[in-house]
């Protein structure tokens, strides 16, 4: 059993590949006009945003000789940019660019509808725990978490928080229901109860889904600074890193 912040226990749950199956789609307009705006505060939205920029700031000095040397691995790992650069959905449905290390080959992105039979999560979300796309670089990278740091970016310019549910893709929206929408009623991050809760280790997405409704439905400063502080204990201990 695992625990984790504000939630109770959620059960050990086997990962076993999905047969395919093409997924209904709605357009993109269509599914986030049903996202249900949540007043918060203007205090604490001061607050979220001065942690967030105090707080990436703070890590990007304390870790940028590593950054450098990330850089240089990734760029010695193979042909291909050092950067991966996709357009994800952020607060209430807006578009934005979204970075990381690359982890995995230039044609990943190609190859993977030849792959969805593999895939081990349930719902509108695809993950691979041995992902064939994935670099030798790029596997120690996502086992540290190291890939995900160029998204302090993201939080300096303010399409992403330190703490917040991941951003989805496009594609992975135009399947969302009316309920599930409801994840992107608060500004996505780069830490949230999913990854202090197991990571990729959850296969389940509408358990995935209910962490991060239970994210938007009781967030507080304090439970950003719970998050914040479980978050390197997860990344010590690789829970389900992919």
């Amino acid at each position: 059993m695992r625990e984790y912040v504000g939630v109770g226990r959620a059960p050990e749950l086997r990962v076993t590949p999905l047969h395919w199956i093409a997924p209904r789609r709605r357009p993109l307009v269509a599914v986030t006009s049903e996202i249900r705006e949540i007043a918060r505060g203007r205090g604490a939205r001061w607050t979220k945003r001065g942690i967030d920029i105090i707080g990436s700031l703070i890590v990007l000095a304390l870790v940028a000789p590593l950054f450098v040397v990330v850089m240089l691995a990734v760029r010695l790992s193979g042909p291909g940019p050092v950067f991966f650069v996709q357009e994800r959905c952020g607060l209430s449905g807006r578009l934005f660019r979204f970075y990381k290390f690359r982890t995995m080959v230039v044609d990943a992105e190609a190859r993977k509808p030849a792959l969805w039979h593999l895939n081990e999560v349930t719902g509108a979300a695809f993950k691979i725990v041995r992902d064939p796309r994935i670099t030798r670089v790029g596997s120690l990278l996502r086992k540290l978490s190291l890939d995900e740091l160029p998204q302090l970016w993201n939080v300096l310019r303010g399409d992403m928080s330190l703490v917040g549910p991941r951003p989805p893709t496009p594609d992975e929206v135009e399947q969302y229901s009316r309920h599930q929408v409801q994840r992107l009623a608060v500004i996505p991050g780069i830490s949230g109860l999913w990854q202090v809760s197991g990571r990729s280790s959850i296969a389940d997405f509408d358990q995935w889904i209910e962490l991060d409704l239970h994210y938007v439905r009781t967030w507080s400063v304090w439970l950003d600074l719970a998050i914040i502080l479980r978050t390197p204990i997860a990344v010590i201990w690789m829970r389900g890193a992919a």
